[in-house]
């Protein structure tokens, strides 16, 4: 569709509406609504688009009849289309227009105000150049009654987030011309409206966004419907291959957290391979989309496992099993907002947490590290995740180390970031919007460290910890599910008789350690079975890392946390709770820690 017959469509559109006396306004999407609301309101003249507004926007042109657009033609055409001056600036093309028309006046105006300069100086990509110039126009155009929209893309790279001070001397223009601009009285009796698109609001600057004459309206990556009429619409153009009984509706179900643009490409490639869409092939490309959009940020964790791989912690299995019903139910409702799981290292916390994720058939996540040492950075990066977070749910996220990872409010050293970052975190995992559809899984041996922030009801409400097998019967049944985790052919043989006459305290890790040795033993005897013998033999071999101090640290701070007497080992069940807290603190004293 050309720019003109797209122009002409929005325009039946329109007329089509008013005749059935029907506001145009209605069959906007939400964001847009928002932003046309404000608009209407002639409060403001500085608009900040930010969010997925790379993507393809729809809109709705008949009934169950929907285009795709990118945002500018969105903007110009379908939002201000009845404007008289609709202009674009950005730094890469300089200043241009919606219209050849817009333009040719544009020029023919100025050429007669600025007769010593050219064209290029009036198109020109320099922000002081260009913004004097269009201002100059813009006054030129208010008396004349005229409607003005400037759109400025890649607004990060006029107004970055970064201190005044370290800004250019073009970049200060900029960013003293915005923000007079959003409070200019002339411009907002004169119907003059400035709108900054920008990925992520963390990269532009804060003096902008803190400005009360400043909008923010965010578009969301689509939703489950959206997919759907996307998918529904290249289908009717005869590009999307799909394996035979798979509908677009069940592709948009599965495709949580790609975009239309992910879609387009995905269904393009598949085109092109001459290779239909299955339910393997969608999963494996969405799994490298959201990865490669997410920029390293986040990592999908295979979970070909459930909680029948995890031996003993009877009553955190029940309640995990508990919450995987109520997902698969639908009563989100019911669900805790998160999860956190304490216990010593070695128990399986992470294992636990990933055959969770096998148990309700939702894809999991994991934070990786999203931390810069460059201002702004930081925040943009974990604004960037947190919008994939939404798109994807229903999501587990899990967050190893989470005591290190997240840190506190009251970090110091870098310029406030790690305060704003804590702060963005905390906000995102209270919001109840989010309940059952984005669990969080906070993992840590020294919950004790972990802000009461986090903690809380309402973040992560529900507290589980896991502990080293207390009795043989637990050692055996923990011995027997890693020989069926790790796959290892074993000749049967009394193995408690071995843990008895061993008398570790043998945590997961280290029990798995020693069937992978007693394995390479096996190998070198050019066997493919473990004898009593491989086995005797490791674990009198075998010395568990002795960290005493620590490991007693861990499993006192974790009785702590507990939120149910159900789940403490029968030996810490009876210890007065004024007692715990002054082991605790003794052993801190004795570790070098500062309370």
């Amino acid at each position: 569709m050309t720019a003109g017959q797209w122009r002409d469509t929005i325009l039946r559109v329109k007329e089509q509406l008013i005749l059935k006396n029907l506001p145009f306004i209605k069959i906007l999407p939400s964001w847009a609504q928002e932003l046309s609301y404000k608009y209407c309101s002639k409060t403001a003249n500085l608009y900040v688009v930010h969010g997925n507004i790379r993507d393809f926007l729809p809109h709705k042109m008949n009934e169950g009849e929907f285009i795709f657009v990118k945002i500018q033609e969105y903007v110009s055409e379908v939002l201000f289309g009845n404007r008289d001056v609709i202009a674009f600036y950005d730094r890469s093309s300089g200043v241009s227009f919606c219209t050849p028309e817009m333009r040719k006046e544009y020029l023919s105006t100025m050429r007669e105000r600025k007769p010593d300069l050219t064209d290029a100086d009036f198109l020109s990509n320099d922000a002081q150049k260009a913004f004097s110039l269009l201002e100059e126009y813009f006054l030129l155009q208010i008396p004349q009654k005229k409607r003005i929209v400037l759109i400025i893309d890649y607004a990060e790279t006029i107004a970055p987030a970064s201190d005044v001070a370290r800004l250019s001397e073009e970049d200060r223009y900029s960013l003293v011309t915005l923000n007079r601009w959003s409070h200019e009285p002339v411009f907002t009796r004169g119907d003059v409206s400035i709108i900054l698109l920008t990925e992520n609001l963390a990269d532009l600057s804060p003096r902008i966004l803190a400005n009360p004459s400043t909008v923010k309206v965010e578009i969301p990556i689509p939703d489950e419907d959206v997919r759907s009429q996307f998918l529904r619409f290249l289908e009717t153009k005869g590009n999307l291959l799909l394996e035979e009984g798979l509908t677009p509706e069940r592709v948009a179900t599965v495709a949580s957290g790609l975009n239309l643009t992910n879609l387009n490409r995905l269904a393009a490639e598949s085109y092109q391979e001459d290779r239909p869409i299955s339910m393997d092939y969608l999963r494996e490309k969405k799994k490298e989309i959201i990865e490669s959009e997410a920029a390293g940020l986040l990592e999908f964790l295979d979970t070909d496992h459930d909680l029948s791989l995890v031996s003993g912690h009877d009553f955190v299995k029940r309640r995990l099993r508990s919450a995987a019903k109520a997902i698969k139910q639908g009563r989100l409702d019911v669900l805790p907002m998160g999860y956190l799981i304490a216990g010593p290292v070695g128990t399986g916390k992470s294992f636990l947490v990933s055959a969770f994720a096998g148990e309700i058939g939702v894809p999991m996540v994991k934070f990786r590290n999203f931390r810069s040492k460059w201002q702004g950075v930081t925040e943009s990066n974990l604004e960037r995740v947190l919008s994939i977070l939404k798109a994807m749910s229903p999501v587990a996220v899990m967050i190893d180390e989470a005591d290190a990872f997240l840190g506190d409010r009251n970090q110091d050293g870098d310029s406030g970031t790690s305060n704003r970052v804590f702060s963005q975190i905390a906000s995102f995992m209270g919001n109840t919007e989010y309940r059952g559809k984005i669990v969080w899984f906070l993992i840590t041996c020294r919950p004790d460290l972990l802000p009461i922030d986090l903690k809380r009801q309402g973040r992560a409400e529900e507290h589980l910890a896991l502990f080293y097998p207390d009795t043989d019967e637990e050692r055996v049944a923990l011995f027997e599910t890693l020989v069926r985790k790790l796959d290892v052919s074993i000749r049967k043989f009394p193995v408690s008789e071995l843990l008895r006459k061993f008398r570790h305290e043998f945590s997961g890790a280290d029990l798995e350690a020693v069937l992978i040795r007693a394995k390479l033993r096996a190998a070198m005897d050019a066997r493919t079975f473990i004898t009593r013998e491989d086995m005797e033999e490791t674990m009198a071999d075998f010395v568990p890392p002795a960290y005493p101090h620590e490991i007693d640290l861990q499993n006192l701070v974790a009785v702590l946390e507990c939120t149910s007497k159900e789940m403490v080992p029968k030996r810490f069940q009876n210890l007065d709770r004024g007692k715990l807290v002054r082991d605790i603190r003794e052993l801190k004293e004795l570790l070098g820690e500062r309370e």
